[in-house]
């Protein structure tokens, strides 16, 4: 769907640059195809030497001719970018943002043109091709729009459609969900260093065993609970374990984790629409 496209991508940092790497790998895309902007000059040289894309500081020059445009820029730099780019964007354009909890109807009504918008918030594993993305349209996204979105971001892992009203969710499942993750790594890696193991086999085994069972999650498609049945043999010592976790209440603190990022995602929603 991206053959002969042309992609501008706002904000090169570490998810820009996974992006346009993933899209170089992945697809049909060229470095002639993409053009990006960064915010301070040196980010210009970093840029040009790890993708050789045409980058540079100005955001107006970098969307020009861009079929689509990614709106990688910290959340509270959006409002200003829009308002630089606003008077050359058109309606044959399209804008996804990856900016966490700025909404589709906050880009909107800075635009002078009914322009489709896309939101899509990936995480940090799409820098190794593992990501996974949430994808809502706006008011004048078409399904062509979601399609050519959910193409971008297949390129550096997994997408999925999802109503907007459910992003705060995604944001706090999916985008924050490796830090949880990493705590549950780092922890099982101490429990290794506990046992005798060297921290540098700990954190393999560790990590490499949380790869495994996400796999056989997604390549299964069994739920999690009958594959957690399959390891927990009668009065083995698998059963103990579980019962630790169950005493120490892991299950409904990783659940009141999730909750209460959404929590605070809705409220930085709320904190840009009150600075309109």
């Amino acid at each position: 769907m991206l053959k002969g496209k042309k992609l501008a991508v706002l904000g090169v940092g570490k998810l820009g640059e996974a992006l346009i790497s993933g899209l170089l790998k992945n697809s049909d895309l060229t470095v002639g195809d993409i053009t990006g902007s960064v915010g301070h000059e040196p980010s210009v040289n970093r840029v040009t030497e790890k993708l050789n894309i045409q980058i540079g500081l100005d955001n107006r020059k970098a969307i020009q001719g861009a079929d689509i445009i990614i709106l990688a820029v910290k959340p509270q730099n959006m409002d200003g970018v829009l308002k630089i780019i606003a008077p050359d964007l058109s309606e044959k354009q399209m804008l996804v943002s990856v900016a966490a909890s700025v909404t589709t109807a906050f880009i909107q009504e800075r635009l002078t043109k009914d322009i489709p918008v896309v939101r899509a918030m990936p995480n940090t594993p799409s820098i190794y091709n593992t990501g996974m993305a949430g994808i809502c349209g706006g008011k004048y996204a078409k399904n062509e729009h979601l399609k050519l979105t959910e193409a971008i971001f297949n390129c550096v892992g997994k997408s999925v459609f999802v109503d907007e009203s459910l992003m705060d969710g995604v944001t706090a499942l999916s985008a924050s969900g490796p830090a949880y993750l990493y705590v549950v790594i780092e922890s099982l890696a101490e429990a290794g260093v506990k046992l005798g193991i060297s921290r540098e086999t700990s954190t393999l085994l560790a990590a490499q065993t949380m790869l495994g069972a996400a796999t056989m999650v997604l390549e299964s498609k069994a739920h999690p609970a009958l594959l957690k049945d399959m390891v927990t043999t009668p009065a083995g010592c698998t059963i103990d374990g579980l019962m630790e976790l169950e005493e120490g209440k892991l299950r409904v603190t990783l659940i009141k984790a999730v909750v209460k990022a959404a929590e605070r995602a809705r409220e930085l929603v709320h904190t840009q629409n009150s600075s309109k």
